[in-house]
């Protein structure tokens, strides 16, 4: 297992930012956040209300991000996957050490921190743990950890409701764009899609303002459901200007990934976002990432393809998608 630099561990040392956590001034969230009062407001959607498809889709389009709430999902199922995650961050910095990736084996899942400064040369403010928790093929239950005891059974409880909802918003997303409600579902892989579950933890932070948690990014996914806790932290470009999605109670954010854009042959935006952090309290999030498998082909679906709108993107399969991704530096 590789060595971790732990951010929780350094937290707890420093009275000044490291320079490699500082940012330059044009990335700073105390510069760049839109403070003013009538800043406009990122969509909550209530599943339960009238017309909330539409709203849904004007919401992915516009914003790429929304909020829902009457998901569906029970909040004792959300409150047991917090609960786990923090019991794991809570543990002596040597017993998560246990859990540590393997980026030597090739294994990407487990415990760590960055896995390498962003194009800045900047590394973020963050420690993290990811493992896979669907479909029963691609998981390695070696990888999950032992403590909490309960670690697993809250992670497959949770699992189970976010393939039913992720398979709901799939539908509404396709029946919006004019296509059968299974169109996303199957263009995606199906029943063979990936469900990733990573635990972002971001520690307090001597000097909030010069740093971030996760640097400006769209998620390769299809779509990713984060569950945040009540501490301030994501934000959203639009417009020219970094808007704070603000918390709230019981909701789930839901990101229109890079793959959603692509299929929709860009009628729905892949959300830029980013993570600031906060100098008194510890910020965490559960995000469940949406993939396509591997070997999969998506492009623009044949339906939203015409003369008049021709296709945007290039069909490759997910895991071509992923490598030059990765090895291409984000723009804004």
């Amino acid at each position: 297992m590789e060595e971790v630099q732990s951010v929780q561990a350094l937290a707890t040392k420093l009275g000044a930012l490291p320079p490699e956590y500082v940012r330059s001034e044009h990335e700073r969230p105390g510069v760049t956040t839109f403070r003013e009062g009538d800043a406009p407001e990122i969509p909550v959607i209530d599943m339960a209300a009238p017309g909330f498809v539409a709203r849904m889709a004007e919401a992915a389009a516009e914003w790429g991000l929304f909020q829902v709430v009457n998901h569906g999902v029970p909040g004792a199922a959300v409150a047991e996957l917090q609960r786990v995650g923090r019991e794991f961050f809570a543990l002596p910095q040597e017993e998560k050490e246990r859990y540590a990736m393997d980026l030597a084996s090739g294994k990407f899942e487990g415990y760590g921190s960055s896995l390498k400064p962003d194009h800045g040369g900047k590394k973020p403010w963050a420690d993290f743990f990811f493992h896979n928790v669907a479909p029963p093929t691609m998981v390695d239950h070696d990888i999950w950890p032992k403590n909490p005891t309960d670690y697993r059974e809250a992670n497959e409880e949770y699992c189970r409701h976010m393939q039913r909802l992720t398979r709901e918003l799939f539908g509404y997303l396709s029946a919006a764009l004019g296509l059968e409600e299974g169109a996303m579902f199957e263009a995606f892989g199906g029943d063979d899609m990936l469900f990733l579950q990573k635990i972002n933890y971001y520690p307090p932070c001597p000097e909030p303002e010069l740093t971030l948690g996760v640097s400006p990014h769209t998620d390769m996914s299809t779509l990713t459901v984060l569950v945040p806790n009540e501490v301030q932290g994501l934000q959203v470009f639009k417009d020219s200007h970094w808007y704070d999605a603000k918390y709230v109670p019981d909701a789930l954010v839901i990101h229109i990934g890079d793959q959603i854009e692509i299929l929709s042959n860009g009628r729905y935006k892949a959300v830029l976002h980013r993570t600031t952090v906060s100098k008194e309290k510890t910020r965490m999030s559960w995000p469940v990432f949406v993939e396509p498998p591997m070997e999969h082909v998506v492009g623009p679906h044949p339906q939203l393809v015409t003369d008049e709108s021709p296709a945007k993107y290039k069909a490759m399969k997910y895991k071509d998608y992923r490598h030059c991704k990765i090895n291409k530096p984000p723009t804004m």
